[in-house]
């Protein structure tokens, strides 16, 4: 067998068991070395070779993760959820489909700015979703929507949008393997192959919103506090100053090209303005980095990974065994790639950690069977945002029941995983099928 196979397989089984995403792609690493007839040390030191690789993406997690703590320590956050909070208990109950229509758009809203204007990742979840529960269970507004439009705006956001985790996806991570696997294509490409994918979640949310969960659902009323966050005493002063940061953050990430250059931006204007004291300014970092410290430490084990997958020397044989399998049948082949992408990443339970292995096994691959490079793209693309939807290990699925059970009602894989699986990952799996054809 296959020593590529067998690791990935180990590492697959390993991380549905529950066992630590990086132990188990450290064991499984070690486990394909040893058994491509590499030595230990040589094992080690290729996965120690491919640890650099990811540096600058866990660097640029552990700086937006400390934005995201000067935006919560600003009171901006608490701002938005008091005014949302007020205009709606103002609305009178005449008006409560219009009232259930807004909630829904404006945590739409709030789920897609995490991702790429407000680069807050799931931190918001917390603070604005259990105040708005009891007006939520109040209009019967069934929650398994409401976790469907927060994995979609989790999700899909940074699969087209290349700015803040945006940006990370598409050019540190996406284009930036796809490159360094062989295929050549300008940077600017990728967001534009991964509209077709996007679709397909976009009709998937219109389908849970508008059909599936439309019903009313009966809940208890409890009222249920946020998590804690500083009540900002100048409400005016604080959302011009978040506005000038937020700007800031967007300019010079674009500028540069650098999602550390972004995040250190946006946290020092928080300070020169006075809203994070300079004193904090550390403690602001500490707790960034602890935010996403596992994030980032999963993406930099990936990158070992497959530096140990490329350094058995048993992709190329692997991929010219699956040519020869898919012959010149494209459909076949971009239906096995999306289905183990789909495997791979419910697994791992990260979209940004899945695509360095799979990249390293499925570039050469579809070069060899003739896709084009927009097509790959959506192929390795969309194979490595499926599951990221619809995993119990997934932050698109964690976070979102982290706030809708704050009072104990929303049950994590019956009312998250289960809904944003069938509602995301079939559409993606036919949407990035079609686009891997057309493209």
């Amino acid at each position: 067998m296959n020593a590529v196979i067998l690791g990935v397989v180990l590492m697959l089984g390993l991380s549905l068991a529950r066992v630590n995403v990086i132990v188990a792609m450290t064991v499984s690493a070690i486990f394909a070395g040893l058994l491509a007839g590499l030595s230990l040390n040589d094992t080690l030191a290729a996965f120690n070779d491919g640890l650099s690789g990811g540096a600058e993406i866990a660097l640029s997690y552990a700086m937006l993760g400390g934005f995201a703590v000067a935006i919560s320590k600003s009171g901006l956050t608490t701002i938005l959820a008091n005014r949302l909070l007020s205009k709606m208990n103002k609305a009178g109950s005449e008006y409560t489909t219009h009232l259930s229509m807004g909630i829904m758009l404006i945590i739409l809203a709030c789920a897609i700015s995490s991702q790429n204007l407000v680069p807050v990742h799931i931190a918001f979840i917390p603070i604005l979703i259990p105040p708005l529960l009891l007006i939520i269970s109040q209009l019967k507004i069934d929650r398994r929507a409401i976790a469907c439009i927060l994995t979609f705006g989790l999700a899909t956001s940074y699969m087209v949008l290349p700015y803040g985790f945006g940006g990370i996806y598409l050019y540190s991570i996406l284009h930036k393997n796809l490159v360094e696997n062989g295929l050549l294509l300008p940077q600017h490409d990728v967001p534009v192959a991964m509209i077709i994918p996007a679709l397909g979640m976009l009709l998937g949310l219109i389908i849970a919103v508008f059909f599936t969960y439309r019903k009313k659902r009966i809940y208890q009323y409890s009222e249920v506090k946020a998590a804690k966050s500083t009540q900002p005493e100048n409400e005016k002063r604080t959302l011009v100053i978040g506005s000038i940061a937020i700007i800031a953050s967007l300019i010079a990430q674009n500028t540069s090209n650098s999602m550390i250059l972004g995040g250190l931006v946006g946290v020092m204007v928080f300070s020169l303005f006075g809203l994070v004291k300079w004193e904090e300014s550390s403690d602001v970092f500490t707790k960034g980095v602890a935010m996403m410290a596992m994030i980032g430490f999963i993406m930099i084990s990936a990158q070992g990974f497959a530096s140990v997958m490329k350094a058995t020397g048993e992709v190329s044989s692997l991929v010219e065994t699956c040519a020869a399998i898919v012959g010149d049948n494209k459909p076949f082949a971009a239906a096995m790639i999306l289905l183990v992408g789909l495997l791979i990443t419910m697994g791992i339970g990260s979209s940004f950690s899945t695509v360095p292995i799979i990249a390293t096994l499925f570039v050469p691959l579809c070069l060899q069977v003739g896709f084009s490079p927009m097509a790959t793209v959506a192929l390795v693309g969309t194979a490595g945002a499926l599951g990221d939807a619809g995993s119990p290990a997934s932050d698109s699925t964690l976070g979102p029941t982290s706030g809708l059970n704050a009072d104990g009602q929303h049950d994590h894989i019956n009312d998250s995983v289960i809904p944003t699986f069938i509602h995301f990952n079939i559409p993606l799996l036919i949407f990035g099928w079609l686009a891997a054809l057309v493209l």
